[in-house]
C-alpha cells in the first residue's frame, strides 16, 4: 500500500477545525429510558455522541467496548460516549427499533448528531475501522481532529506494533500540514517496520528541502539505513553468536553481532552488547561502541522503549 503524499496514495478525509470551543473530555455514561433524551439527543446539540448497544452476554461488546473507548479519548471530548445496556432497557431498545435503529443485532455504534442518527456500524470493528468512523462523525459535525492527535495516535499505534495503521495517521497528518516533519519521520519509520524501505526512500525524496535537517528527518533517515544493513546481518546472527562465544573479548566482531541483534528487531539486546564493550574498553577503536550507539539512538528515535534505559546505561558508563 502506498501511503506516500501524491496522487496514487489512500485519499483520507481532509479534517476541518470547529469554530466551537473544544468541550472538556467526561467519562463514558450510562444511559436508560430516563436519561436518554438529555445524555444523547439533547446533548448532540453541542458536540456528537456515540452510543454504543450492548448487552452483558454479548462477547463481541466486550471486545469492542476498550477499543471504542480509547478511540473516543483520544479525541479530547470532542465526542461524547454513551453505553446503553439493551437488555436491561428492552423498554427503550423497542422504541428504538422502532424508529429504524437495527438493535437486533449488537454491539451497534450509532453516531447522534443536532438530535438525528448521523452514521453506524455494527459489529467488533478494529482500531483503524472505529478511528475512521469517528473521523467520519467529526468531519459531518465540523470539529475533526487536529493535527497533533493524530500524530500521537499515530506514535501509539507505532508502538503497538501497528505500523499500517500509524502509517495511514501519519499521511492524514501530512494531508493538513504537509511540513510537519514528526509526521514526516513517523510515516518512515513506520513503512520501515512494514519493510516497505523503497517507499520509505520515496518518502524521503519528497519531504520539503527545509526539513532535512530536523532530528526527527535525519533520525528516520539512519533508522532506514540501519535496517537495510542490519537485514543481511540479522541472517548471520546464530553465527555470530557461536563466533562471539568463542571469541568475548573481540570487539569487532561483539559491534557486528550488535548490528545483527538490531536487525533482528532486538534493540535493547543490541545496545546492551555496544555497552558492554564501553565497560571493557570506552576508547576502543577511537571509542566506536559510543559512535554506534548513538547511531542507533538517533535512529530508534527517543520516544522508542530501549533508547532511554540505554542511555541512562550509558551516562553512568561515562560518567562513573
Amino acid at each position: 500500500m502506498d501511503y506516500i503524499i501524491g496522487q496514487n496514495r489512500p485519499q483520507h478525509p481532509q479534517p476541518t477545525f470547529s469554530d466551537h470551543p473544544t468541550p472538556p473530555a467526561t467519562a463514558v455514561i450510562d444511559a436508560d429510558e430516563r436519561t436518554f433524551m438529555p445524555e444523547v439527543l439533547d446533548a448532540s446539540r453541542e458536540r456528537p455522541v456515540l452510543v454504543d448497544f450492548w448487552a452483558p452476554w454479548c462477547g463481541p461488546c466486550k471486545t469492542l467496548a476498550p477499543v471504542l473507548e480509547k478511540v473516543v479519548a483520544s479525541t479530547g471530548g470532542r465526542i461524547k460516549l454513551v453505553k446503553v445496556d439493551i437488555e436491561a432497557n428492552r423498554a427503550l431498545a423497542a422504541q428504538l427499533t422502532q424508529v429504524g435503529l437495527p438493535l437486533q443485532s449488537i454491539p451497534m455504534v450509532a453516531a447522534f448528531w443536532q438530535g438525528q442518527i448521523l452514521d453506524l456500524f455494527q459489529g467488533a470493528q478494529p482500531e483503524s475501522e472505529i478511528r475512521r468512523f469517528i473521523e467520519s462523525v467529526l468531519k459531518a459535525a465540523g470539529g475533526a481532529m487536529p493535527a497533533a492527535d493524530l500524530v500521537t495516535a499515530a506514535r501509539q499505534a507505532l508502538q503497538d506494533n501497528q505500523p499500517e495503521q500509524a502509517a495511514g495517521l501519519f499521511s492524514q497528518v501530512l494531508e493538513i500540514e504537509p511540513e510537519n516533519p514528526d509526521a514526516w519521520g513517523g510515516l518512515i519509520r513506520a513503512l520501515i517496520a512494514l519493510d516497505e524501505d523503497q517507499s520509505a526512500e520515496d518518502a524521503l525524496a519528497q519531504i520539503p528541502p527545509k526539513l532535512q535537517d530536523h532530528p526527527e528527518i535525519t533520525g528516520a533517515r539512519a533508522a532506514l539505513a540501519l535496517h537495510r544493513s542490519g537485514r543481511e546481518a540479522a541472517q548471520a546472527l546464530g553465527g555470530l553468536k557461536t563466533q562471539l562465544d568463542a571469541h568475548p573479548d573481540d570487539h569487532a566482531l561483539r559491534i557486528q553481532y550488535a548490528h545483527a541483534l538490531n536487525g533482528a528487531g532486538h534493540r535493547a539486546e543490541a545496545a546492551d552488547e555496544l555497552l558492554h564493550i564501553l565497560r571493557a574498553d570506552r576508547n576502543w577503536n577511537d571509542g566506536a561502541a559510543k559512535t554506534e550507539l548513538l547511531t542507533f539512538f538517533e535512529a530508534w528515535g527517543n520516544a522508542d522503549p530501549a533508547t532511554l534505559p540505554a542511555r541512562r546505561k550509558l551516562s553512568a558508563i561515562l560518567f562513573s
